[in-house]
């Protein structure tokens, strides 16, 4: 039997591919496998990764005819997973020898949906801890309760899919695959759903799990239209907490973080393509105007006056590109997908 399946998709990551691979190979186990995904790379990814499913024990490839996105890839690795539980790793960070064993033991003892794990964040050479703001530690707790209050960062802040373990359960129910399509900002609706949907979880102090920032082929770092996906991701993070039974309490804080998420992709719109830096605005501008009147005053009420006051003036600007209403964006994107 499998106990854990990893996930780990790639794309034109040849530079740091072998880094993780032989993280990889050093957290192996009899009863794991590594579901490596090759989203259509064009660089020399492909052959490491041929030659990585060859001498890494439980390694199994799988690829992608044509390059279909993180959340795409992600979701290719979890239709092939065996495991009790699932994990994700990404194809340009990497692990400390024997990491998930201790994943796996923490899920053992404590027998819940979801656990999750802090990071070390690398930029260069340097390295900083990055905490999941969750306090209590081998603790199971509720993860609703996990989402507010509305004003701090919560659980649901700190989105990271590899930064975790999950039961197959959760599989079983629909809970783990990602929105298709989606180009970034994947793992916004997906943690907000975990964290509504699921019935339990926790967080252990394992430090293990190093993430890379500042690969120039990361997404955080280019600035085209695949970077407008983030709207399409708060949309849907926004509908489906509409229609959650505690829409009154937990919708304060979804506006509030879509507010932020704009305010800071608005505050940055030298380093998108001029086009780009239009739509951003038109479409940040009609996504204010969907959202709930009261709620989004409430939101700018309680932020920083200039953050709010371009918030404001954002709301009240009329584009001139076709907008579409976030249900049917949402649907377009999931249709050129498949």
């Amino acid at each position: 039997m499998v106990k854990l399946s990893v996930v780990v998709p790639f794309f034109n990551v040849q530079t740091y591919a072998p880094d993780t691979l032989t993280s990889l190979r050093a957290n192996a186990r009899e009863d794991f496998e590594f579901l490596l995904v090759d989203d259509c790379s064009t660089d020399g990814t492909s052959a490491l990764l041929e030659r990585a499913a060859r001498e890494i024990p439980g390694a199994v490839l799988l690829r992608h005819a044509r390059n279909e996105g993180l959340a795409t890839a992600r979701n290719t690795g979890l239709d092939a997973a065996r495991g009790r539980y699932l994990a994700f790793l990404d194809g340009d960070d990497w692990l400390a020898p024997g990491f998930y064993d201790r994943l796996v033991t923490a899920m053992d003892a404590l027998d819940c949906d979801f656990l999750r794990t802090d990071h070390v964040r690398c930029t260069g050479r340097t390295r900083t801890v990055r905490r999941a703001p969750i306090g209590r530690r081998g603790e199971v707790l509720r993860p609703r309760d996990a989402i507010l209050p509305a004003d701090r960062t919560t659980s649901v802040d700190y989105p990271y899919a590899w930064a975790g373990i999950y039961h197959r359960r959760l599989l079983d129910r629909g809970l783990l695959h990602f929105t298709p399509g989606l180009r970034t900002a994947e793992d916004r609706p997906w943690i907000w759903r975990l964290h509504r949907e699921a019935e339990s979880f926790a967080a252990v102090s394992a430090l293990g799990l190093f993430y890379r920032r500042g690969v120039s082929t990361s997404l955080t770092q280019i600035g085209d239209v695949r970077q407008l996906d983030f709207i399409r991701a708060f949309d849907q993070v926004i509908d489906e907490t509409a229609n959650d039974r505690d829409a009154e309490r937990l919708l304060p804080k979804a506006v509030r973080t879509y507010c932020a998420l704009i305010s800071h992709h608005v505050g940055n719109l030298s380093r998108f393509e001029p086009a780009v830096a239009r739509e951003l605005r038109a479409m940040s501008a009609a996504a204010l105007r969907r959202m709930p009147r009261d709620v989004l005053g409430e939101a700018l009420s309680s932020m920083d006056e200039e953050r709010a006051a371009v918030l404001r003036r954002l709301r009240r600007r009329r584009g001139t590109g076709a907008l579409v209403p976030a249900r049917a964006a949402r649907t377009a994107g999931a249709g050129a997908a498949a």
